[in-house]
């Protein structure tokens, strides 16, 4: 399922997360040149807690620039989810024209109209009846696969703001850490390590959604060969509304002949 307010809450809650994150890196250096420079510190590892804080920033700012990269794409769901609406509204209008189009709702049962006419007028109308069916089948099935996407975008990018939210902590924890009188080295290091784990979270969650995309692709090729069905639309075209044999308005009906042909 799929919720547009909820999907603009996670998208604002990664942005804010940026800015925050981003901000943390700032920090970083002058709180580990702060570490140490202090008197107690041996120079060994004062470089320890300078070598961590340069690979913090540079790990940091990479993190960043994938997050940038990964929200390029984030409008994507909003625009599915609003195009499965309108793809609904198109299956209900077909329907209602197949609907309008069905026998029983063209035929009247106290009229005298019988004959070749008659029967060729309801072929014809049946065609164009199972044509709307077609495009209304069409338009629900576009309009699920469309909405199934945009749920999928929004479980990944849930994923991403959770991932981020473990990334600020962790980083804010090392930068205490540097900038305390008591700190040790795994605990500065503490952002590296959840780096390690989270970046395999997000790379698990983009192959997830790269796999579920793929299969609505395929499914959106299965929806285009029913487009051109023969069945429905002779040659890949809307059928047409009338037969050949009646094609200029003539009817006849046993000594019966009128012919409306240049009238």
């Amino acid at each position: 399922m799929f919720s547009q307010a909820q999907y603009e809450a996670v998208i604002r809650e990664i942005e804010t997360g940026l800015k925050t994150f981003e901000g943390q890196l700032a920090q970083v250096i002058p709180a580990a040149n702060s570490a140490a420079g202090r008197w107690y510190v041996p120079p060994p590892v004062a470089e320890g807690f300078k070598w961590i804080a340069e690979k913090t920033v540079e790990v940091g700012k990479a993190i960043l620039d994938w997050f940038i990269d990964l929200l390029k794409g984030a409008v994507a769901p909003i625009f599915m989810f609003i195009d499965s609406w309108r793809w609904m509204d198109i299956k209900g209008k077909a329907n209602g024209v197949a609907t309008d189009l069905s026998t029983q709702n063209l035929v009247v049962d106290d009229t005298d109209w019988s004959g070749k006419s008659r029967d060729a007028y309801l072929a014809a109308a049946g065609a164009q009846s199972s044509a709307a069916a077609r495009i209304g089948s069409i338009a629900g099935s576009t309009s699920l696969n469309l909405l199934a996407c945009a749920g999928a975008g929004l479980a990944f990018y849930i994923v991403l703001a959770g991932v981020l939210a473990k990334f600020i902590a962790a980083l804010a924890v090392s930068i205490a850490g540097m900038g305390s009188g008591i700190f040790s080295g795994p605990g500065i290091a503490l952002f590296l390590e959840e780096v390690g784990v989270n970046t395999t979270v997000i790379v698990t969650a983009t192959s997830t959604l790269a796999a579920f995309l793929g299969a609505q692709v395929a499914a959106m090729i299965t929806l285009h060969g029913d487009a051109v069905d023969p069945s429905s639309f002779p040659n890949g075209v809307w059928p047409m509304s009338n037969t050949s044999q009646y094609s200029d308005a003539t009817v006849k009906d046993g000594d019966a002949d009128w012919s409306l042909k240049g009238k």
